[in-house]
């Protein structure tokens, strides 16, 4: 079911990218990285204005990765900020109500995450119809700090294991993840954004928990 639509306040909107064919490569570039080399946190350089509400991470990688033929469900706190607006603006998307219905689901900090069983997960024939997630996260974290979740990486894209940490995600994040690898080659892809950067979690990534004191090289890894 299609969210209902509102006439928006053009000269209330954010602007997008002041260059949109460079601004979106650069953006692209930095996403294909991010889901490239699991677990790696990388800078999103963007130019453009984006909803107060929502990373700025997440806000250019949708407004990189959407267009007019795709659907997109946003966390109350998103909508109640007017990124919905902004993005049908700016991509011509069509927002749902519905998270199930979506390819794309953006959740900011402090909505409650659908669970990712519930996301479209595509089929063994047409498994990049799946959904992709980008959740806002409150931070990555030191090695020492005892109330991030951390874990051991492993899979395509990763050279032997490297760590991540990260803190604001649901207690049920590691639980829900590996259901979701599971099911390969259908699944969910996650991005996870923080301010300006993003990690990406491709389906085929194995998250396993760890002792919260990774190795010099681990940690170097991960930054």
């Amino acid at each position: 079911m299609t969210a209902p639509a509102t006439t928006p306040d053009l000269t209330a909107l954010a602007a997008g990218f002041s260059n949109e064919s460079l601004g979106s490569q650069a953006v692209f570039r930095a996403v294909l990285q991010a889901l490239s080399h699991p677990g790696r946190w990388v800078e999103v350089p963007h130019d453009a204005q984006h909803p107060t509400v929502g990373s700025a991470a997440g806000a250019a990688a949708l407004l990189a990765l959407l267009d007019s033929d795709c659907a997109v469900w946003l966390s109350p706190a998103l909508l109640a900020g007017g990124a919905g607006q902004w993005l049908r603006f700016h991509t011509g998307c069509a927002l749902v109500a519905d998270a199930a219905e979506a390819r794309f689901v953006w959740l900011a900090h402090g909505d409650e995450m659908p669970p990712l069983a519930t996301l479209a997960q595509g089929s063994d024939i047409y498994p990049d119809q799946s959904a992709t997630c980008v959740i806002d996260v409150q931070g990555i974290h030191s090695p020492a700090d005892a109330t991030a979740t951390g874990w051991t990486l492993r899979g395509p894209g990763i050279q032997g294991a490297t760590t991540l940490q990260v803190q604001g995600l649901p207690s049920d994040f590691e639980h829900q993840w590996a259901a979701n690898q599971a099911v390969f080659p259908c699944g969910v892809d996650v991005l996870l954004c923080t301010g300006h950067q993003v990690v990406g979690l491709p389906r085929t990534t194995h998250l396993s928990a760890r002792p919260l004191q990774p190795s010099a090289a681990e940690h170097e890894a991960c930054m």
